[in-house]
């Protein structure tokens, strides 16, 4: 008997050994394809340094620098296969490699005579737009030379960004209108002006392409439903000196092509300086001048505060950027840093310092090709 029970302890105490050894090679493999992933993952900042820096986003480490000495970087944007970056600064937009070490751009895009407001890829990566305090709107083929398209505009263009169908850009002026550019067409074919004269900060799109959001620099959301409007962007159109069906100063009008105004409120007390929607179309995060980040949930049209992000430390929040699964937020701040943020918690994870001056740029690329 005794035998047997010795033989069947110790049968059970090599298989609860083996499970151990189990978990705990899981938990090894579960640590490599963390880092793995880290790896893959590009984040860049830029500000009014006049640099640009690559970060370990796990660590928190800058791993490289790079000069920009022309002038501040105002947007920075991946290309979609993550072989480049664009910066943006005062005139021109600079392309550099993401995974070597040359610190020199490899091309240069130029024409614009203001500060270049935002840049951006088409999802394929066959095109690059940007926009300009100059009031134009341009259009760069990545494998020809010169700008291809211009659109112009009647103001100075705070940012634009691509609709999800790729057919169509949407600018955010300082004159306080919100203009949808048919890119198959020379004309805007929907103006919409939700405050009067306030100038429109931001302007984003969710992914699912149901609904606009737009900020001002009073603080103020307007929420525009786009679940009716065309998909092509044909609809009725005018020209660049004219209205094109342009919604009401209240922010009530919608744009006469299937875009109807669905509500207003207020985010901030102060200058709302980035919207944007979440790559899943659930939540909705604003930075602000009054030092914090905003995370609403999103349901429909119904936006309702999530967490509220504090850390900068008296300073404006300039730029965000969500990770893909929606789960992360990177900010940064005129207090020169930038801050990782876990959404479910609000907490601040991870902090990347290194700037000397403003951070007002951040571009994060965390999907496998």
């Amino acid at each position: 008997i005794n035998a047997e029970y010795g033989a069947t302890f110790f049968f059970c105490k090599e298989k609860e050994k083996e499970r151990r050894e189990e978990k705990e090679q899981k938990k090894k493999q579960r640590r490599i394809r963390r880092r793995e992933n880290m790896k893959k993952i590009i984040l860049a900042t830029g500000g009014y340094d006049h640099t640009i820096r690559f970060w370990e986003a796990q660590s928190g480490i800058c791993y490289r620098t790079v000069q920009y000495p022309d002038s501040q970087v105002n947007k920075l944007e991946i290309t979609p296969d993550k072989q480049y970056l664009a910066a943006a600064g005062y005139l021109n937009i600079r392309l550099f490699e993401v995974a070597t070490n040359n610190p020199s751009p490899v091309t240069s895009f130029d024409g614009h005579t203001g500060n270049v407001t935002a840049v951006g890829f088409q999802k394929d990566g066959r095109w690059m737009f940007s926009a300009s305090e100059d009031s134009t709107l341009k259009i760069w083929d990545l494998r020809a030379p010169g700008c291809q398209r211009e659109f112009k505009c009647s103001s100075a263009i705070n940012t634009a960004v691509l609709h999800p169908n790729q057919a169509e850009l949407i600018s955010a002026n300082q004159n306080g209108a919100i203009r949808i550019w048919d890119l198959n067409a020379t004309k805007y074919r929907t103006e919409l002006i939700p405050e009067g004269e306030v100038a429109v900060r931001s302007v984003t799109v969710s992914s699912n392409a149901s609904l606009l959001a737009a900020g001002n620099n009073r603080g103020n959301v307007f929420v525009y439903n786009l679940s009716s409007s065309s998909s092509t962007g044909s609809s009725s159109t005018s020209d660049g000196s004219g209205g094109g069906g342009s919604g009401s100063g209240s922010g009530s009008g919608g744009g006469g092509d299937g875009i109807s105004f669905s509500h207003k409120f207020e985010a901030h007390k102060n200058y709302l300086l980035k919207a944007l929607f979440s790559p899943d179309s659930k939540y909705f995060a604003t930075t602000s001048a009054d030092q914090t980040a905003k995370v609403w949930s999103v349901n429909k049209e119904k936006f309702q505060i999530s967490k509220i992000l504090t850390g900068h430390q008296r300073c404006w929040v300039w730029d965000c950027a969500f990770s893909y699964d929606s789960a992360y937020l990177v900010t940064g701040a005129s207090d020169n840093v930038a801050r990782l943020w876990d959404l479910s918690s609000g907490e601040s994870v991870r902090h990347y310092t290194g700037h000397h001056k403003a951070i007002i740029a951040i571009a994060l690329h965390d999907i496998e090709n």
